[in-house]
């Protein structure tokens, strides 16, 4: 386990050396590609967020594919398509941008729902089907989806099941001034994605992602996400709560940090760690929350103080 670990931490280093500021969001990145899953980062253009997603990919090694999503781009884009070759007399299917190990969805949200819509076979299922034809894309593979805000010019909601199917959604935020300075500086002397080496491979992430698998939880643990995504579903803040794949994404991002962290078994501080990372984008707020200028993270924040959080022994 701690080679795998080890080989993890370097890669978070790597991403550091491009990404200045932001180690509570590369941690939270790095969990849910332990975690086999999804990841949207959501902020204003310009923070970072592309930069982010190309350091992962170089420090773990993996074949990398970018789309700049715009509102031409074609499900057939994505997924690939065939075409008929004379010489041959046959059909050959050309792949499309999925069939990689870590897709760069970028500015996802400035596309077509058609577009979008086509993602999510191979989001979910790890397969595109073209002609009749099902094709397994990238093992392991990974969506980084960024997505500007709602009112900047030419973007539109995602789908709540295009939404579910990521397994967080994350936000770079702006840096300090003191961060912004040692940006400048970075950028002086190039691309600052220029200064990440590989530290990973794809085996040794497949590696690393079985063993994420095999970190014990408690029926305490279960019971209490079982609870906090019960709880969403009831106040009246909420029209809409977590659902039961929210549930199993908290799960599994709360044994990726259980492993960062050097443990075999998850505590219930690491499902805290990551309930809002996996429930923000999952919900959806009331009206009378939303006249009251209620936020989702106040939401949130007051679920966990009032669902009880179990006491567990540290072994």
């Amino acid at each position: 386990m701690s080679e795998y670990r080890d080989a993890v931490d370097g890669v978070v280093r790597e991403v550091k050396k491009a990404v200045v500021g932001k180690g509570d969001v590369i941690g939270k990145i790095m969990m849910a590609i332990l975690a086999r899953g999804h990841v949207l980062v959501e902020d204003i253009p310009g923070t970072g967020k592309t930069t982010m997603a190309l350091a992962f990919s170089r420090a773990m090694g993996l074949e990398e594919k970018r789309v700049q999503f715009t509102p031409d781009v074609l499900p057939a884009d994505l997924t690939g398509f065939t075409v008929y070759q004379k010489a041959t007399e046959s059909f050959v299917y050309q792949p499309g941008a999925v069939m990689c190990n870590l897709l760069l969805a970028d500015e996802i949200n400035r596309t077509s729902p058609k577009t979008q819509s086509a993602l999510l076979e191979a989001m979910e299922e790890r397969q595109v089907t073209v002609d009749g034809v099902t094709r397994p894309v990238g093992n392991p593979f990974v969506v980084i989806a960024t997505e500007n805000p709602i009112g900047s010019a030419g973007t539109q909601l995602l789908p709540e099941a295009q939404l579910d199917r990521f397994m967080i959604c994350v936000n770079m935020g702006y840096p300090t001034v003191k961060e912004e300075v040692e940006i400048l500086k970075r950028n002086q002397l190039g691309r600052t994605t220029d200064a990440v080496e590989q530290v990973m491979n794809a085996q040794w992430l497949l590696q690393a992602q079985e063993e994420v698998e095999n970190v014990f939880v408690h029926d305490v643990i279960y019971t209490y996400i079982a609870q906090l995504a019960k709880k969403t579903r009831e106040m009246n803040w909420i029209t809409m709560g977590l659902s039961p794949r929210g549930a199993v994404a908290m799960t599994a991002m709360s044994r990726a940090g259980a492993f960062l962290k050097g443990r075999n078994y998850v505590i219930p501080e690491d499902v805290t760690d990551v309930f809002s990372c996996t429930a923000m984008h999952r919900i959806q707020l009331s009206t009378k929350a939303k006249v009251g200028h209620i936020q989702k993270e106040d939401v949130l924040e007051k679920i966990l103080e009032e669902v009880k959080k179990p006491s567990v022994s540290k072994r």
